[in-house]
């Protein structure tokens, strides 16, 4: 059974993926507006969400996923927390591109570096607020 993360944003999903697909590489196979969601099908969302992502699909290199949204719940957005997605890659300078790609902008929580499992691993929230575990195979 895989496991697959969905990351929910606050407004800014697209963007967000689009930086993801850039990141990791793979191909972005939807991007689905609340707007265009298929009529007569009892859904409904504010005027305010039309143009904002109901969904969207990320086809990663190694064939994973990586899925998500923008948040329509009715209370404020309240942001990412609590999770960490973790990655990993064969190569050291890929673990340090992508570490130092989905760090700028965001936060650092532990720097890249040698830990007792890992040659290289690294802790942090990218931009968007979503949390990343990166490391070396």
């Amino acid at each position: 059974m895989p496991t697959i993360p969905y990351l929910f944003f606050g407004g800014n999903c697209a963007e967000a993926m689009r930086f993801y697909e850039k990141t990791f590489g793979g191909k972005l196979d939807a991007l689905m507006t609340y707007g265009e969601h298929p009529p007569g099908e009892g859904f409904t969302c504010p005027d305010a969400m039309q143009d904002k992502i109901m969904h969207a699909h990320l086809t990663l290199p190694d064939g994973s996923t990586l899925m998500a949204s923008d948040d329509m719940s009715p209370a404020p957005y309240k942001g990412m927390s609590g999770y960490s997605v973790a990655v990993s890659f064969k190569t050291l300078a890929e673990v340090k591109r992508v570490f130092d790609t989905l760090s700028e902008g965001g936060h650092v929580w532990m720097p890249l570096g040698r830990t007792f499992w890992s040659e290289a691993f690294g802790m942090c929230a990218d931009r968007f607020g979503a949390g990343w575990m990166v490391s070396l195979e």
